[in-house]
C-alpha cells in the first residue's frame, strides 16, 4: 500500500488534489503503448486520443467515475486556475473499460512548465451518480465534485508528468 501511496504524496497530489485515502482497487492507464506510472513524463503527442483504462480487483455489479485533471495551470509556480478539467467518465463497469464521457476527453497541452495530469477513481454509490458537472473546466475542484457527487474519497488514483512539446523532442 506504501508503494502506492508515497509517489501520491511526494508528487503533492494528495494534498494538492485529494485527501489521503485507501486504495482499493489497481487502476491501468494506457495511452497506446505508454503505460502511466507516477510521476513518469508522457509527451503531449503520445497522449493525443484518449487512454484505455483498466479496473482490476472490482466486481461487475460496482460502477466507478473516473476524473482526469490538471492542477498546475497555467503553469506550476502560480497554479491561479487551479485545477483544469480534462475528462469526466462516469458509470465504468468494474473490470472494464468505457467510453461514457460526461465530459469530453481534451488534450493535455502545457505551455509552462512541467503539469500533472491526474487520474483519480471513484466507486460509485449506485449506478447514475453524477448528477452535477461543472459548467467550467477552468477552477475545477475534485474535492468538491466528488462531494457534490456523494462519491466519497478515491480508491485509486495515478498521475504522470507532461511539459509543453518543442520540435526536437518529438523526435
Amino acid at each position: 500500500m506504501a508503494r502506492i501511496i508515497e509517489p501520491l504524496i511526494v508528487g503533492g497530489v494528495i494534498g494538492d488534489v485529494i485527501d489521503p485515502f485507501n486504495p482499493s482497487v489497481h487502476m491501468c492507464i494506457n495511452y497506446n503503448s505508454k503505460q502511466v506510472f507516477n510521476g513518469s513524463e508522457l509527451l503531449p503527442s503520445a497522449v493525443t486520443s484518449k487512454p484505455r483504462v483498466q479496473i482490476n480487483g472490482a466486481d461487475m455489479r460496482t460502477f466507478f467515475t473516473l476524473v482526469l485533471t490538471d492542477p498546475d495551470v497555467p503553469g506550476p509556480s502560480d497554479p491561479y486556475l487551479r485545477e483544469h478539467l480534462h475528462w469526466i467518465v462516469s458509470d465504468i463497469p468494474g473490470t472494464t473499460d468505457s467510453t461514457f464521457e460526461l465530459i469530453r476527453y481534451e488534450i493535455p497541452r502545457p505551455n509552462i512548465g512541467i503539469h500533472r495530469f491526474i487520474y483519480i477513481l471513484f466507486k460509485q454509490k449506485r449506478r447514475q451518480t453524477v448528477l452535477h458537472l461543472p459548467s467550467s473546466r477552468d477552477y475545477f475542484n475534485t474535492r468538491q465534485f466528488a462531494a457534490e457527487n456523494d462519491l466519497g474519497l478515491p480508491v485509486a488514483a495515478a498521475y504522470f508528468n507532461a511539459q509543453r512539446e518543442t520540435a526536437a523532442r518529438r523526435r
